[in-house]
């Protein structure tokens, strides 16, 4: 496309976004203001942020969305623990072992990178707004992977396939008139910002970053402009098109929380719970009016010809002249204290209720047992299941797939067995969150392997275990539960170790034999030689 095409397509991106901006702008209002820069000014600053801070009375849906924040960024993306695998089906052992080197490289250099800090941004803005647009590159400079949390004011996302994943990013942003020159240099931009680079160089200047599929490309293209994505950079004002390249795979990641029909775009918890959010923060602030009545007091005074109730001040080791007592006269302000916490309290725990704080938040009390943690994995698990669920498609299996691509090309991962030429690796997904969700097969195999064994000591007839696979059973229970891939013997191993086993077993029997025989052989000698003498 050329740069006229790019402004059009953004003028009807726009459109189509706009109608739901109000929406976003009042879920920030109420948990995140300094995230929706854009929807209330074109840039928020620290102090417009105080202020629309400021307005929030209660800081419950700010605590309850960034709990939600954590627990989701925990339980998909811990960086204390390898979360996710590599699958081609049906591999050798080499093929195993590349794939699960490759996998622990990726995950190491994710979390060396920025990553997390990108990550927790974006979970807030998922949960408050609905969607992220997260941006993955190369570290030209120290190499690596580098991850840009785009602010979603300023992104506009299409699909062009219906009903398909997100796959059409529109970013505008500003740059200085220097740093244009410096990134795109002199010679392709405008006459009018080359002028600014020279007498204003810290003008700002805007430009669109378009980024959409290609329908015409070159598999494994080494050009930029022949790869499946395109990438084309425009100087807005002056309609030119300053940049084009392209990339292998999609660079941006656009997960959604919940749809909004006939929409790409999407809104988050803090959408459900805005309603109870507006009524507690008004509610708190007709408390915090009633408490400045009960503290400072409400009177009612009369125009004697002495007191002027007007300009009349009632505070402190004050004197107020008056012809008779009569004059002034407190009033009850008639304020229900009581109604007011029960109300208060009882919208706080609607609020952490729809925004699962409650049921994500470490308890206090007693260690649980074990089948209390069983209990609450599995209301977690319940809970978070349906969303886990979209953001694996949207949000890790791009961001998984992109990262192998850069450090694929790079050379980092080695050379891989030549077996995987042209075979397409599946994503295994090992975060704690996965890893609940394959619990209850696991305590399945466990009560059907404990029950099998009680009733072969009851019925003294171990044959029942023949209906058990034993070694699918800890295979299973091993992947199930995130058990590294080193510590699980191969198959081959395993039945090398039996045979080897069995060859011992067989050896010390024969050796057995041979010593009773020898034993009998003596015994039969010794006896001879009784007879005869």
């Amino acid at each position: 496309m050329n740069a006229d095409q790019i402004a059009k397509t953004l003028s009807t991106l726009k459109s189509l976004r706009s109608p739901h901006e109000s929406v976003w702008r009042d879920c920030f209002d109420h948990s995140y203001p300094i995230r929706g820069s854009g929807f209330c000014t074109e840039q928020i600053t620290a102090i417009e942020a105080q202020m629309r801070k400021a307005r929030m009375i209660d800081g419950t849906t700010t605590d309850a969305a960034r709990i939600l924040s954590s627990g989701i960024m925990s339980g998909l993306t811990p960086a204390n623990s390898l979360w996710f695998g590599m699958d081609v089906g049906q591999e050798t052992d080499d093929e195993r072992r590349w794939l699960d080197s490759s996998a622990d490289i990726l995950w190491q250099n994710i979390h060396a990178s920025n990553f997390d800090a990108a990550a927790f941004e974006g979970l807030i803005d998922v949960v408050c707004a609905g969607w992220f647009a997260l941006y993955i590159d190369q570290d030209m400079e120290k190499g690596g992977f580098t991850f840009d949390l785009w602010p979603i004011a300023s992104v506009y996302a299409s699909a062009s396939k219906a009903g398909g994943k997100i796959d059409t990013v529109y970013r505008e942003y500003r740059l200085t008139a220097e740093q244009a020159v410096n990134e795109f240099g002199e010679e392709n931009l405008s006459e009018n910002t080359r002028k600014l680079a020279k007498e204003k160089p810290q003008e700002l200047v805007k430009f669109v970053h378009a980024i959409y599929p290609r329908s015409t490309y070159m598999v494994g293209a080494k050009l930029a402009k022949n790869m499946p994505i395109a990438s084309c950079k425009v100087e807005v004002e002056a309609k030119k098109l300053v940049s084009e390249s392209g990339y292998h795979e999609m660079p941006v990641v656009v997960p959604r929380w919940m749809m909004i029909p006939d929409s790409v775009y999407a809104v988050g918890p803090v959408f459900d719970a805005l309603p109870d959010a507006r009524t507690l923060n008004e509610l708190c602030r007709m408390d915090l009016a009633a408490g400045d009545l009960a503290i400072a007091g409400m009177w009612i005074a009369e125009d004697d010809g002495v007191l002027n109730p007007r300009t009349v001040k009632v505070g402190p080791r004050k004197i107020i002249v008056a012809n008779s007592v009569d004059s002034m006269k407190p009033l009850q302000s008639g304020s229900n204290f009581q109604y007011a916490e029960t109300k208060i309290a009882r919208l706080q725990a609607s609020i952490r209720k729809i925004l699962m704080a409650d049921q994500l938040q470490a308890q206090d009390g007693p260690a649980m047992t074990a089948t209390e943690v069983h209990v609450r994995v599995n209301l977690i698990r319940q809970l978070l299941g349906p969303v886990y669920g979209r953001l694996q498609t949207e949000y890790l299996q791009p961001l998984i797939e992109r990262c192998f691509g850069i450090a694929y090309r790079a050379g980092v991962l080695g050379t891989a067995p030549e077996s995987l030429a042209g075979r397409n690796f599946t994503v295994r997904y090992l975060s704690p969150l996965a890893r609940s969700q394959k619990l209850e097969e696991v305590t399945a195999i466990d009560q059907f392997v404990g029950g099998a064994i009680a009733v072969a000591k009851e019925t003294q007839d171990p044959s029942v275990l023949d209906n058990i696979d034993m070694d699918a059973a800890q295979r299973f229970k091993g992947e199930a539960l995130g058990v590294p891939s080193s510590v699980i013997r191969s198959e081959a191993d395993r039945d090398k170790i039996r045979e080897d086993r069995a060859a011992a077993n067989q050896q010390a029997q024969e050796q057995a034999q041979q010593q009773v025989i020898q034993q009998q052989a003596s015994e039969a000698a010794l006896k001879q030689q009784g007879a005869a003498a």
